[in-house]
């Protein structure tokens, strides 16, 4: 390892140790869960530990972070959220190797350390691809006609529209995608992420914009079948939802919150036209799933089968009860 980071701000860890690095992560199912998915797995005495680092953090909070995961022997990796972009600005210097994704995307989810390398990856392409592949089955575009309206170009909303631009069978893969955020520089990347990859046919839409009834106006364009996702954190991280009350989901269309926690204002408004528009509604449960256990799987440089999963998944089901 190099010498990076002279002013190490390191906590000696008695057990190996995965970081939680996220803005409220005590209020997390992931807390509670952890301890029950090690037994399953057999990670033997393995914590977690939560780190939280607000949203307007200063570089040095995620250096810190990136420090104890570098320095410390038994701090064995960690899942990073909502602060994945932020984090790989600050403290990439502190990586020895970066994924393919992280590369492509700029962003770090997952730490992991192999024989005293320290690897950032980018898994969120994976694991939300993975959720979103289950929430449509496939061929869903092909069917439906449908298209993507992405409220949010953040970690995870770069996420999906990475894994939407690489399906490798067209009839997986939306003609238009809509992407919209608050920030033009967001968007920039993701025109610069667009030119790197064979997205033939799939025509994408950016959209620098802050207010919430012009996102109605998005979604009132959309066909029928349509799937809209808040990617924003909104309703999470920060109160309030990018559409107003008033904003009509597409008929027979899916709407999808990307988290499962908080006041999910995005959900709620969804709920509220399900019958009408016949619209099926999804929370981040599943993403939470795939998320959580591929990071353990990296982190701890284990695979996890198809049979241990489906234990992780009751496991889960019956902490949310």
């Amino acid at each position: 390892m190099n010498g990076v980071g002279a002013a190490r701000r390191v906590e000696r860890r008695t057990v190996p140790t995965m970081e939680f690095i996220g803005v409220t992560t005590s209020r997390s199912s992931i807390m509670k869960l952890f301890p029950r998915w090690a037994k399953i797995l057999g990670l033997g005495k393995s914590r977690l530990v939560g780190r939280d680092i607000p949203l307007d953090g200063e570089p040095g909070l995620y250096r810190a972070a990136m420090e104890q995961i570098r320095y410390d022997p038994l701090s064995v990796g960690a899942l990073v959220t909502t602060h994945k972009i932020k984090l790989f600005t600050a403290a990439h210097d502190l990586f020895d190797e970066l994924d393919p994704y992280a590369r492509l995307c700029g962003e770090v989810s997952c730490i992991s350390k192999r024989d005293g390398r320290v690897i950032g990856h980018a898994k969120d392409p994976i694991t939300a691809g993975r959720s979103l592949d289950a929430l449509l089955g496939p061929g869903y575009f092909g069917r439906t006609g449908g298209e993507v309206l992405c409220l949010g170009a953040g970690g995870s909303g770069t996420a999906i529209f990475v894994h939407l631009l690489t399906r490798p069978d067209p009839a997986d893969r939306s003609s238009r995608i809509v992407l919209v955020n608050r920030e033009r520089e967001r968007l920039d990347i993701l025109r610069s992420i667009q030119k790197r990859l064979d997205a033939s046919g799939v025509r994408v839409e950016y959209v620098h914009n802050a207010d919430p009834r012009a996102n109605d106006g998005l979604m009132a364009d959309l066909p029928s079948g349509s799937v809209v996702i808040n990617a924003t954190g909104m309703g999470k991280d920060v109160p309030g939802s990018p559409i107003t009350d008033e904003g009509i989901f597409p008929q027979n269309g899916v709407a999808w919150e990307l988290n499962y926690r908080g006041d999910l204002d995005f959900l709620h408004q969804a709920r509220r036209q399900q019958r009408t528009r016949n619209l099926r509604v999804e929370d981040g449960w599943l993403y939470f799933l795939h998320g959580w256990s591929e990071h353990i799987a990296e982190v701890f440089d284990r695979e996890i089968t198809a049979e241990e999963f489906q234990a992780l998944s009751s496991e889960a089901e019956a902490i949310r009860g």
